[in-house]
């Protein structure tokens, strides 16, 4: 199964912003419910976001929201996104807000 970890910084202007877009990819996903995908984004207190997706990793940024959230990225960011493939070492739970 792949995985994905993606993070970075976004401007201390840009971090609201930024986090309506990403609300908006999860109203999509929501609404669309695809199956054979994870997705969870945190919002760190210093302005750093945090992606981890896991399954069809494709089906993330075809999405229109993904793609709206994409198209300013640079420009909202401090640190540019730096993707890695992840591996899991433990997982008990994560439960949903």
């Amino acid at each position: 199964m792949k995985r994905m970890l993606v993070r970075y910084k976004a401007k201390p202007e840009a971090a609201d912003l930024n986090q309506r877009l990403i609300e908006a990819v999860f109203q999509e996903l929501h609404a669309k419910a695809p199956d054979g995908v994870q997705y969870l984004v945190l919002r760190l207190a210093d302005g750093m976001f945090v992606h981890f997706v896991q399954g069809k990793t494709d089906i993330i940024p075809a999405l229109d929201a993904f793609k709206a959230f994409g198209g300013g990225i640079k420009e909202r960011c401090l640190e540019p996104p730096q993707p890695h493939e992840a591996t899991v070492v433990g997982n008990y739970k994560v439960l949903p807000e």
